[in-house]
């Protein structure tokens, strides 16, 4: 199950995606993300997952590896559907027993709760996968810069977040040494009650901290023997600078999302004229 979670992976690759300008990445992705919680409906999401699988291909992905992603988001998927399917009220129930009761309203409101996480995980990941973490530093830097104004540590921000994005792989690669080693020693994670696994993470957690630690010291110490002072002065090897295709893909995405947004209000506008009464979000 570990080594299934790839999130702040980078895999170098020469797709057009691959070549497109981080900061425009950056900027796309958090409008996908903002579009994702505005639209309603299975025609909108329908339009969003489609999106996802083009810009997938586009990047030229294997889609298992989006897939092998999402696997270890499988609990979140599942306790998501069933908070919604128990506690969101309606009018058609499905079936009941003692206090639970499972609505048509809710199971359609589960489901796209579901669909919406699935959808903001996957093009999380396309971000990550084709990005690499240098340059989504320079991106968050160059994006956050007017904050700099009002003396915000902006290069000091984005070198921490990509680090901690960077450093996900390796605390996911010691953990499964160190517990493969425990398991050598006798050790048993999967058996047993509640609190009974929990106590044998205790091994597990000690030396994980301790070699977080560590890399963290080492880290700190390259950096000052290269005399790093933070980002004043600091010059870059490659330069960003947005292209004719940037500006062609964006406005492409910029129409498609539009599209999406405007699949709710125009749905909404169509049957108010028609003098239909409002139906449920979820259809």
């Amino acid at each position: 199950m570990l080594k299934d979670i790839t999130l702040g992976q980078y895999f170098p690759g020469d797709s057009p995606v691959h070549r497109m300008d981080p900061r425009l990445k950056l900027v796309l992705t958090t409008a996908y993300i903002t579009v994702l919680f505005i639209i309603k409906g299975a025609a909108a999401y329908g339009f969003m997952a489609v999106f996802n699988i083009g810009a997938v291909a586009l990047a030229r992905l294997n889609p298992k590896q989006i897939v092998r992603g999402l696997r270890p988001m499988l609990f979140i998927f599942l306790f998501t559907a069933v908070l919604n399917m128990l506690y969101i009220p309606g009018e058609r129930e499905l079936f009941s027993f003692w206090v639970i009761r499972v609505t048509l309203e809710g199971v359609y409101t589960g489901a796209f709760m579901v669909a919406r996480i699935l959808l903001l995980i996957s093009v999380t990941l396309l971000l990550t996968y084709t990005t690499s973490p240098i340059m989504l530093t320079d991106a968050m830097e160059r994006l956050m810069g007017p904050l700099k104004l009002i003396r915000v540590p902006v290069h000091e921000l984005a070198m921490m977040m990509t680090i901690a994005l960077r450093f996900i792989p390796n605390l996911i690669e010691d953990t499964d040494k160190i517990m493969n080693a425990q398991k050598a020693r006798g050790a048993d994670f999967e058996s047993g009650g509640l609190l009974r696994r929990a106590k044998a993470l205790i091994p597990l957690l000690v030396p994980l901290f301790v070699g977080a630690f560590r890399r963290a010291d080492d880290l700190a110490m390259a950096m000052e023997s290269r005399c790093y002072h933070g980002g004043e002065g600091r010059t870059r090897m490659k330069q960003l600078r947005l292209t004719r295709l940037d500006a062609l893909t964006a406005l492409i995405c910029v129409i498609w999302l539009g599209g999406a947004v405007s699949l709710r209000f125009c749905r909404g506008t169509a049957r108010t004229r028609a003098g239909q009464q409002p139906r449920a979000a979820w259809v």
